[in-house]
């Protein structure tokens, strides 16, 4: 049986969380705590892009890793990864000399396989160890990979990899992988492991290639606190504490619980890693899970709706994401066109020459009871998105198919305004979604810009807006009932800046008056 060893990847694949913004502080010490645990490989992080900032785990040349790492430790083989999509220029590689890294870790994609093969020969030229990693490994063919793995026996690179990218290879497949892998790399090359964690597959795969003891060095890559976008990768503590109980390792985990306290807490607590809905789903569609990390993030789709949405993404685009791609298909999927002129027509009938008094769920609506009580009694009250709170609301206009869901069966009396893109549920009134619609991506479906439009449309003059505050740049309650808040801190800026200038253009139309406070330019 060959060696098993780990490799720490937390400041590299950990840093999609934060934009590898640990702090130089943060990254200097990681690295002294990760010395302490007993692994062998510690990746760094990556060796890409233009500048240096010492506050993030990007290095643009070898030399500029040497401030982060220095003294080295003995006991550790120090790595960076490069990454084919950007890599640097390899002019720009330096001779090693035992100073920076000691290794570098090449991914690369099926189409780059030609310039990853130019790179990985020069790098064991210039005397560094080579892993070769085949980014989604689970999209080569038998033959691609073993073809793969013949090529780059050629110049004995010191590992290989599979990588699942999207957290999707079960233990079936993944063990078809290694075999195939075993079989047909040259001895004395390791086998290396890097998943993802979306159908929680991660430690099963990384016990199952231990378990089968391989005569080969094994390598299994890890994150301590298992940190990664979205669910996250294989926990560091888990398999350490694991090979100690199994197979007479001396890992200290003690190093990595001080890691997690020390370092990385805050990181989660400001955003969560960790199994979710949407990246099972992204997974269970072989979708890369930005697709569903940004669809999340819009809070307006069901389970149902999200899946659905997720199939529907051609083959030819789940693999590589792009926000435009995202939003091309969020867009077609909530266009679901129906011609709604009869509708607005009786809605128009049902406001007559009243002003139309909007509710939106900001927590405004808590302080100015009863300002927006004595409007109301002379009003045609909307609710958008609830049920109106305190006040009964005469309609409840939903453009969000989450939110509609939980409100159906709650309404009371009030007349139902939905648009055509909610697809689960039935209202009084159906209105085309499209037509009502911002064409910036950010705020799309925002309702209550939808229900001014479609008020527009009706033919009302003049509408009085109580609730709709704007966001909050600071990840507080925005609403006035706290299991409405969804957080959108990290855009609260732009979207006050779009919605403001939305409201300014229906202003030139019909008249909007704020009765409540509100964040925004108007």
């Amino acid at each position: 049986m060959g060696n098993i060893h780990l490799l720490d990847c937390t400041l590299r694949d950990g840093g999609y969380v934060n934009e590898w913004r640990f702090g130089e502080d943060t990254i200097k010490g990681f690295g002294k705590k990760i010395a302490m645990t007993g692994i062998k490989y510690y990746e760094v992080g990556f060796l890409k892009g233009e500048s240096y900032d010492p506050d993030i785990a990007k290095f643009p040349t070898i030399e500029s890793f040497k401030n982060v790492i220095v003294p080295k430790s003995p006991d550790l083989v120090y790595v960076g990864m490069l990454d084919m999509s950007a890599p640097v220029a390899l002019e720009s590689l330096t001779p090693y000399d035992g100073t920076s890294i000691d290794m570098i870790r090449v991914i690369f994609k099926k189409s780059k396989t030609d310039e990853a093969f130019v790179y990985c020969k020069k790098i064991l030229e210039l005397g560094y160890k080579l892993c070769v990693n085949f980014v989604g490994t689970d999209s080569y063919s038998d033959s691609e990979f073993i073809d793969g793995i013949l090529r780059f026996n050629e110049i004995n690179p010191d590992a290989m990899a599979i990588v699942d990218t999207f957290g999707l290879i079960k233990k079936k497949q993944f063990l078809r992988l290694v075999y195939l892998a075993d079989n047909n790399m040259a001895p004395g090359i390791a086998l290396c492991y890097h998943g993802h964690n979306n159908l929680q597959q991660a430690f099963g795969n990384a016990e199952a290639l231990v378990e089968l003891n391989l005569k080969r060095d094994v390598c299994i890559d890890a994150c301590v606190f298992g940190m990664g976008r979205g669910a996250g990768n294989l926990n560091l503590e888990l398999i350490a504490e694991y090979l100690n109980e199994n197979y007479d390792t001396e890992y200290r985990i003690e190093p990595m619980l001080q890691i997690m306290d020390e370092y990385l807490k805050e990181f989660y607590n400001n955003k969560f890693w960790g199994y979710s809905l949407p990246l099972y789903l992204s997974a269970s569609c072989n979708c890369h899970p930005n697709y569903a990390i940004y669809l999340e993030e819009k809070n307006s789709l069901t389970v149902k709706s999200f899946n659905e949405l997720l199939n529907n993404i051609p083959d030819a685009d789940k693999a590589s994401f792009s926000k435009e791609k995202a939003e091309k298909y969020y867009r077609e999927y909530q266009e679901n066109y129906i011609d709604d002129k009869k509708t607005v027509d009786s809605l128009s009938e049902a406001f007559g020459d009243k002003d139309i008094l909007i509710l939106a769920p900001g927590k405004s609506l808590n302080d100015n009871k009863d300002k927006i009580a004595s409007l109301a009694d002379s009003a045609v009250t909307v609710a958008v998105n609830f049920c109106g709170g305190v006040i009964k609301p005469d309609f409840v206009f939903s453009s969000n198919m989450r939110r509609f869901a939980k409100m159906i069966d709650k309404t009371e009396n009030a007349k139902t305004i939905i648009t055509s893109n909610i697809k689960e549920a039935s209202g009084d009134y159906l209105v085309n979604f499209s037509s009502y619609s911002s064409n910036k991506p950010e705020i799309i479906d925002n309702s209550a810009l939808m229900l001014m439009k479609l008020l527009m449309a009706a033919g009302v003059k003049k509408v009085f807006v109580a609730g709709m505050d704007g966001y909050s740049a600071v990840n507080t309650t925005d609403y006035f009932d706290e299991n409405l808040d969804y957080d959108f801190s990290s855009e609260a800026e732009l979207r006050n800046e779009l919605i403001s200038s939305e409201i300014k253009e229906i202003s030139k139309h019909m008249k909007v008056e704020f009765v409540t406070p509100t964040s925004y330019d108007i």
